[in-house]
């Protein structure tokens, strides 16, 4: 009789833990409903009135020269600092004891600084996370939803008024359900049902988590592309990347675009596209032409999505 408790016990543990996963998923609350979830985004951020110090935290869909570029994109005195990995999810970045993939290539001076401590600091006007790819495998093994709020608050007890900001990204070229199809359904029911909208309902999130779109930018902009037949220096998708996932200098320019606008309110249209790089090269140049319609439809992307924070058109 005993035996066969035991057994019946280890069995239920067994399925307990496979349905849940080795961390926190039993635990999670439900998503914040429809109308919740509305009502958090009825209202634009403000327009910040001074140069922004910004933390990025992810993966090398952030870096490594996107932060540069973005400074160079606001006004003087925008700083910002970093702590990256390759393809590391923000679950890596919190727990001491697991290893950051790619650590030592990814993290460097001038940029990096530790994330807690930049965190604890509150020295940080916004904070930028993302979420590393595939994101369905993420959402499998990473719980993405807990460590977004686990990061949000952290950054929120350092400073209540730093806002914090979730990084949609995209996925591979080659992706077998395509991959403006992937885009056009991963923000509603990836990025904003299981990460999002779950981390929203933990108690002590008290505020927004804005979403900066740049998957949605990406997509409209290649649309465009595409109709055309190529615009200025860029002819397809393939010229945003240098392989299958990572942004080329022209991708990165159209993601730091995406970032300025979202970050400081404002229209990114006729600013400046010959972008500097880390080690002090040129990046590679949009010209005037294609950066005009990246610039168009950066605004046209986040002022239609309540989300981002910026004031709808």
């Amino acid at each position: 009789m005993l035996r066969r408790i035991l057994r019946k016990s280890t069995a239920s543990l067994f399925l307990l833990l496979s349905a849940c996963g080795l961390t926190s998923r039993c635990g999670a609350p439900d998503p914040v409903d429809e109308a919740t979830f509305n009502a958090l985004y009825a209202s634009p951020n403000g327009i910040p009135d001074a140069p922004l110090k910004v933390y990025h935290l992810g993966h090398s869909l952030v870096g490594p020269y996107m932060p540069m570029m973005l400074q160079q994109l606001a006004d003087t005195g925008h700083g910002y600092n970093s702590q990256l990995g390759w393809g590391s999810p923000l679950q890596q970045h919190w727990e001491p004891d697991v290893p950051i993939n790619g650590f030592e290539e990814s993290n460097g001076p001038p940029a990096y600084r530790d994330a807690k401590e930049a965190m604890a600091s509150g020295e940080y006007d916004a904070v930028v996370l993302t979420e590393a790819v595939e994101i369905r495998d993420t959402i499998k093994y990473h719980d993405p939803h807990d460590y977004l709020r686990k990061w949000a608050v952290a950054a929120w007890d350092g400073n209540p008024d730093t806002r914090v900001y979730l990084y949609e990204t995209w996925h591979t070229l080659d992706d077998a359900e395509g991959w403006l199809e992937r885009l056009d359904l991963d923000l509603e029911r990836y990025w904003e049902g299981k990460i999002l909208r779950p981390a929203l309902a933990y108690e002590e999130v008290n505020n927004p988590i804005y979403i900066i779109p740049a998957g949605q930018v990406m997509a409209s902009f290649v649309r465009k592309v595409e109709a055309a037949g190529g615009i200025g220096a860029i002819r397809d998708r393939t010229d945003l990347f240098d392989d299958d996932i990572h942004f080329s200098h022209f991708g990165g320019y159209l993601v730091a675009l995406t970032h300025y606008a979202v970050l400081y309110g404002r229209s990114p249209v006729g600013l400046p596209h010959k972008m500097r790089l880390p080690d002090g090269s040129t990046a590679d140049d949009p010209g005037p032409e294609a950066a005009r319609v990246m610039q168009e439809t950066v605004w046209e992307v986040v002022t239609s999505y309540p989300p981002s924070g910026v004031r709808q058109n």
